[in-house]
């Protein structure tokens, strides 16, 4: 199996998504809230927080001081595989004081629509994070299915802060080397204070190098750069599909925007109703849930590395090869050791997709016989560390948008340690990790600027949320919580394992939004597939 393609499911580039959402080292979500999923089961929360505000919409007339914008003009060049296309897209640092010497430069690119059949529109692709870069992904994987690229301009921009766009950076490679290798599982005090002076170093050396841009890549902001692409395309509405944190950006759109709403796919769905604290217990439980899947098919095969008796005593055996790393890292192909947290991280890398699964198996066997070269090299790509040693700016652009987005799950190590028994109930093999995790924030540099609320886009066309039950990353509560808080939402649910339903194998899924799509035509109201 190629492992280069390991994280990557139906256009969406799981690697953005295993960032989860508070930060940039394994083992911390997205967001969170109301009962978890650890404590009442997958289907717990049937609908969001009341009490959580609603994301007002801003006015239907573009300001004055916007207009510029708006109006621009894209000079189109002809860039990477045959037949796309890129420019740079012009949107102000700072929405509330827009000025032209502190303008962005944004990437975005294009295919256009080859026929047959009537051209649609534009059709906007994110795969998530956020960090993933949105024209990477357009480039090498979404123009699929046939059906939807021949009517559709397919169309892409890295948000603020990624790839191309102005990216946020924080460490040298070889810093970065260092960082992934902290323990994030400390067993005393020192080992505390290792892991948050990591933490302190990696937040001052994004202050230092990406000051300008590190207090305005929110998400609200990204989804207002959307919108003056949107116009600049020459598109009335938004048509969108996004995957992950993409849908997070994509309910933020319609909840700004609700009157140019087109068609709009969020596929493994968050629920922006929840605290940091919460998305990262649930994600934590959503991972446990995968991992369980993983080790019911594994206990059935002769050959399993965590055994043959059950699934607890395959996550026991999981755990236990941890803790050897934890005082006894293994040889790999590089100079690089495999540690505890870079196994953590290629293990987590795995539950993304039930097609790794075999090579995960295979890799595990190996690294308990003194080979930590396939553990290292799914963590490599987990983390977006090249061959050559070098890192894409994803994990960076992953936490300075986290950090904006919602305030800190943890703000000392003492509220971690008291949280910890809820970690290792949600999952006993993965809880410490990603409850350390997310104490990033708490040394981040820049404040944040947003925080928990219900999206409700009252006035949208219909929205369709997509769900699948044992989704890792994304739990599948959190798309029912998505999709119950939008006015015009509607749940389309995916019974099986990994990241993302879209694009993935299910006929029943994929039929369903390509139809939407194409047609206009939402599926039928909870419709499952599986």
């Amino acid at each position: 199996m190629d492992t280069s393609r390991l994280l990557r499911t139906s256009g969406a580039v799981l690697a953005a998504a295993a960032l989860l959402v508070s930060c940039s080292q394994p083992g911390s979500p997205d967001g969170d809230a109301v009962a978890s999923p650890a404590q009442h089961g997958p289907d717990a929360r049937p609908e969001s927080d009341k009490a959580t505000k609603p994301l007002d919409p801003l006015p239907t007339a573009v300001p004055a001081a916007l207009r510029p914008y708006y109006d621009q003009k894209l000079s189109w060049r002809s860039c990477g595989p045959k037949g796309f296309e890129c420019a740079t897209l012009r949107a102000p640092l700072d929405y509330a004081k827009p000025s032209r010497a502190t303008d962005l430069k944004l990437a975005v690119s294009r295919k256009k629509a080859p026929g047959p059949g009537k051209r649609i529109g534009s059709l906007m692709v994110d795969p998530g994070g956020p960090g993933a870069s949105a024209i990477n992904y357009l480039q090498q994987y979404a123009p699929e299915p046939a059906a939807v690229k021949a009517r559709y301009d397919m169309v892409a921009m890295d948000p603020r802060g990624v790839a191309r766009s102005e990216p946020v950076r924080c460490l040298t490679n070889k810093q970065m080397d260092g960082y992934t290798q902290v323990d994030q599982t400390p067993d005393d005090k020192a080992e505390q204070t290792k892991l948050t002076t990591a933490y302190k170093k990696f937040a001052d050396g994004c202050r230092a190098r990406s000051g300008k841009v590190l207090g305005h890549v929110s998400t609200v902001e990204a989804a207002r750069d959307m919108d003056i692409f949107r116009a600049v395309l020459g598109d009335r509405k938004l048509t969108y599909v996004g995957a992950s944190y993409g849908t997070f950006l994509g309910a933020t759109y319609a909840g700004l925007y609700p009157s140019r709403v087109g068609r709009l796919v969020l596929d493994g769905a968050m629920d922006p109703s929840l605290t940091s604290r919460q998305l990262n217990e649930d994600q934590t439980a959503g991972f446990n849930t995968a991992f369980n899947a993983f080790a019911a098919d594994c206990i059935k095969k002769r050959d399993c590395p965590l055994g043959t008796k059950s699934t607890a005593d395959a996550g026991k055996q999981l755990s236990a090869f941890f803790r050897r790393l934890d005082t006894r890292p293994i040889a790999t192909s590089d100079s690089r050791k495999l540690t505890e947290s870079l196994a953590t991280s290629g293990v987590i890398a795995a539950m993304y997709d039930e097609s790794a699964w075999p090579l995960l198996r295979e890799y595990l066997t190996k690294a308990q016989k003194g080979d930590g070269s396939g553990l290292l090299a799914l963590s490599d790509t987990y983390y977006e560390r090249e061959p050559d040693g070098s890192y894409a700016n994803q994990m960076f652009a992953n936490p300075a948008v986290n950090c904006l987005d919602l305030p800190p799950a943890f703000s000392s190590p003492a509220q971690v340690e008291s949280a910890l028994p809820a970690f290792r109930k949600a999952s006993p093999v993965f809880g410490e990790n990603f409850a350390w995790a997310p104490l990033n924030c708490a040394y981040w540099p820049v404040k944040a600027t947003g925080e928990a609320h219900r999206i409700e886009a009252k006035g949208a066309a219909p929205i369709l949320v997509v769900g699948t039950t044992r989704d890792p990353a994304t739990p599948y509560p959190w798309a029912r919580g998505l999709a119950s808080q939008l006015s015009s939402g509607r749940l389309l649910t995916y019974e099986g394992d990994g990241h993302t339903a879209y694009g993935r194998g299910s006929d029943c899924i994929d039929t369903a939004v390509n139809t939407y799509l194409l047609e206009g035509t939402s599926p039928a109201k909870n419709k499952r597939c599986s």
